[in-house]
């Protein structure tokens, strides 16, 4: 049987006030992990301060 999967790309990028972006990716992967969704990779571009998550869960 082969899986078919759907995907998700969240982004955390800049942020003048509020939590740090370490604490909004903490809140993000446990958000995601509670609605069934598997980190794949994460990316961070330096240029514009931004962190990709990528997640998938079966379809």
């Amino acid at each position: 049987m082969h899986t078919q999967w759907k995907y998700l790309v969240s982004e955390i990028g800049p942020q003048l006030f509020g939590p740090s972006a370490k604490e909004r990716v903490a809140e993000e992967l446990s958000k995601r992990g509670t609605q069934g969704w598997e980190l794949v990779t994460a990316h961070y571009d330096s240029a514009g301060m931004t962190t990709r998550l990528f997640f998938k869960q079966p379809a």
